[in-house]
């Protein structure tokens, strides 16, 4: 069996055996696969060239400067929050504890540490999210300020929030804190865009971002001109994805389930295209994207790996675009993978320590000496792959060089 094909079938029976608990979940099946990929290639016949980060983010006329940043790993999310004022039904998280603010399982607990950390590791933008950032106002307020008093003045700052709690009053303050943009999630509040009026004027770069509901995908057009007349420059449609958490809930839909490396809904991206497809024939002047799972799995945690990764380690050193450390030899080649981790009790770790923070630097072996013969080794280094490699040592090489191309649907 080839190498990818062993890796989706392991993906399916890992998948169905999590949501064993679930037997009414409509799986895909190659049937099914075949009807939507001639759906998915009608609904993007007028997209020739809007497409971003090797095929998994494809949008329409624009696109805002904080989705680049995060595809390119030069951004940093702060979970100010874990929790949440409202009930989403697709929430992938419980969202119920105040907890420390937190980034890639790292936590932050003054700002004067956060905005440190994104100064010595060159980040180039900053999200705010949660939880529901004002339900902490005067906190988040002070992360923004730090991060916009101590990093570049170049560094590009937004944040998330259903609107619930939004002001006229708190969002002057955010823009004097030095909010570049702001996004809300309309699905919170019945997709109700008065709250989106009291930014208008005032944060520069007002977004929409949701996951693409298919029953509200016939809504969602009709509501564009009215997203236009409000200021809203970016609609951002996330593909919806299946957790433990929202199971109970998601599962009550009739949804088509892709046994990805966590599963997702088919008919989210049909959905998200459609919309797209829709703006673009009737010349809306709107930006819209749709952040499909596959693009926010490979290239955000591949951007956050090579992000840290060029700041930790010699720079005679071979990063992939994974972001690994490859070490080559005579006929193989091996692996290893940084991580960074708030600081433990153990002594032999390599410890980072700036003025308000120390971390822990891990080096762990992603892939161990694996055969690759030198002649190899130089067309496969010099030319990424055309296809995947069917060879398993190869596959798992190109697994640790190369980011996936492309959309799956299986």
């Amino acid at each position: 069996m080839e190498a990818f094909h062993h890796y989706l079938n392991d993906l399916i029976s890992r998948n169905k055996e999590i949501y064993s608990a679930y037997p009414e979940m409509k799986w895909l099946t190659p049937y099914d696969a075949y009807q939507a990929e001639e759906k998915r290639t009608n609904l993007l016949q007028w997209n020739t060239n809007n497409w971003l980060f090797k095929k998994t983010k494809p949008f329409y006329n624009t696109i805002s400067k904080g989705c680049k940043l995060c595809g390119e790993g030069k951004w940093s999310c702060l979970f100010i929050t874990g929790k949440c004022n409202a009930k989403c039904f697709y929430c992938p998280t419980p969202q119920q504890n105040d907890d420390l603010p937190t980034s890639q399982q790292l936590t932050f607990d003054t700002p004067a540490a956060y905005a440190e950390y994104i100064s010595h590791f060159n980040f180039e933008g900053v999200s705010i999210s949660g939880g529901e950032p004002l339900l902490f106002f005067d906190k988040t307020l002070s992360y923004i300020n730090e991060v916009r008093k101590k990093c570049s003045p170049d560094l590009y700052i937004w944040m998330y929030t259903n609107g619930i709690l939004a002001t006229k009053e708190k969002i002057n303050l955010l823009k004097k804190a030095g909010l570049n943009e702001i996004r809300f999630d309309i699905g919170a509040t019945n997709y109700n865009l008065k709250k989106l009026n009291l930014a208008q004027g005032i944060i520069d770069n007002i977004t929409i971002e949701i996951p693409a509901i298919p029953e509200e995908k016939d809504r969602l057009k009709s509501l564009l001109p009215e997203m236009i007349k409000t200021g809203v420059k970016h609609l951002n449609l996330h593909q919806l994805r299946l957790t433990p958490y929202n199971a109970p809930k998601l599962t009550k839909h009739n949804y088509t389930y892709i046994a990805a490396e966590h599963p997702i809904v088919l008919e989210s991206e049909l959905a998200a295209l459609e919309i797209m497809q829709y703006a673009h024939q009737n010349k809306l002047q709107i930006g819209i994207n749709y952040c499909s799972f596959f693009f926010k799995y490979r290239f955000q945690k591949s951007g956050f790996r090579r992000q840290i990764t060029q700041k930790l380690i010699p720079n005679n050193n071979v990063i992939t675009e994974k972001g690994y450390i490859r070490h080559s030899q005579p006929n193989s080649v091996s692996y290893k993978g940084i991580i960074l981790t708030d600081v433990s009790n153990n002594k032999s770790t390599i410890k980072l320590n700036l003025n308000h923070k120390s971390f822990d630097i891990q080096e762990g072996v992603a892939l161990a000496d694996t055969n690759i013969t030198n002649e190899k080794q130089k067309d496969f280094f010099c030319n990424e792959p055309t296809n995947i490699p069917t060879d398993i040592n190869e596959f798992n090489i190109w697994n640790h060089e190369y980011i996936e191309n492309g959309l799956r649907l299986y």
